[in-house]
């Protein structure tokens, strides 16, 4: 019997993930921010046409698992997508070819009742980018690269199981499973370490990769609220230092936020009890309870946030979230 399954990343530019000069371009319209991906995938090869990713990863593997439930064959498949750079020049608009780097394959690890496939893919601009680095030669042309590492593991019971291990500080990487929906997002973005130190021997390329900070899928209704707050008014941002607080639990406060980069830890009574991570929305427990906090809300990295009126939102909706995480905030 075979066993065939996949994981896949796409690594997109959310907005205002730039800082410093390199923004100006798409300040001015020049070079544009990504829309986010689908929650489910499709085609992939439909949407790179689309221009709606920067690179795509894709591991494919599989397995031949005897009678007795011995795994007797495997095979690793996979491929790498890169994208294009679009600049909005006057009228027109002009594509330059990104450079795509090798795809890193490793053998494959072989264990009792399983297959472990590794896979690195990514690339960089085709434009110049010149920089002032960390480290020799201390001066870069070449633009930074980006990347992720996949591990996908299959077992002979049939089942497998995807994730991220290694990515690039940037930008923002989505993981699919084998049926293309959506399993986790990379929780952090640091452009800064990015610009200066993603080249040469600092990408797996040279040797060196970056562990991943992964965190679970926000719900369908957190989406939703954000999708329509971010494209309403202009929302208030606030920034919050790794280990600091965004809200105390106890404390006096209707505000909601939508968390957009970084890594919130949830606390109870002084116990953490779960993890948040990008487009979670929190808050609203407090909003629907007078005001009084349930949580504490620490950055376990920092974190960005958009500051949300409870008010303009429907109250069976913020209900509804609230009874999907009863102690998130």
């Amino acid at each position: 019997m075979r066993i065939e399954s996949s994981v896949t990343s796409v690594t997109w530019i959310p907005s205002e993930a730039i800082k410093g000069m390199p923004k100006m371009p798409f300040e001015m319209g020049i070079a544009h921010y990504d829309e986010p991906p689908p929650d489910v995938i499709e085609d992939i090869d439909a949407l790179r046409e689309r221009d709606a990713f920067r690179e795509a990863n894709i591991l494919k593997a599989w397995v031949d698992v005897d009678g007795a439930g011995r795994i007797t064959d495997y095979g690793h498949e996979g491929r790498g997508l890169i994208g294009v750079t679009r600049m909005k020049i006057g009228p027109k608009t002009m594509a330059f070819p990104a450079v795509k780097f090798p795809i890193i394959q490793p053998e494959p690890e072989v264990g009792e009742g399983w297959v472990r496939f590794v896979q690195t893919a990514g690339g960089r601009m085709g434009l110049p980018a010149p920089r002032r680095v960390r480290g020799k030669p201390f001066f870069q042309v070449s633009s930074a690269s980006a990347w992720t590492t996949l591990q996908l593991i299959i077992y002979a019971d049939g089942t497998a199981k995807g994730a991220l291990t290694g990515a690039s500080p940037f930008p923002r990487h989505w993981i699919y499973d084998h049926e293309g929906r959506l399993v986790e997002k990379s929780g952090t973005i640091d452009f800064e370490k990015w610009y200066r130190e993603s080249y040469g021997e600092n990408t797996p390329w040279g040797g060196e990769d970056t562990p991943a900070f992964v965190t679970a899928v926000e719900s369908e209704l957190e989406r939703e609220i954000s999708w329509t707050a971010m494209r309403g008014e202009k929302l208030k941002r606030r920034r919050i230092e790794e280990g600091a607080t965004l809200v105390e639990q106890g404390e006096e406060g209707n505000d909601m936020y939508l968390l957009l980069d970084g890594v919130l830890e949830v606390e109870v009574d002084g116990d953490p009890v779960a993890q948040l991570g990008p487009g979670a929305v929190v808050g609203e427990m407090a909003a629907l309870g007078g005001g009084a906090r349930t949580a504490t809300l620490r950055a376990s990295t920092p974190v960005r946030v958009a500051v949300l009126d409870a008010e303009t939102f429907d109250e069976d909706a913020l209900a509804e979230l609230a009874a999907t995480r009863r102690d998130d905030d």
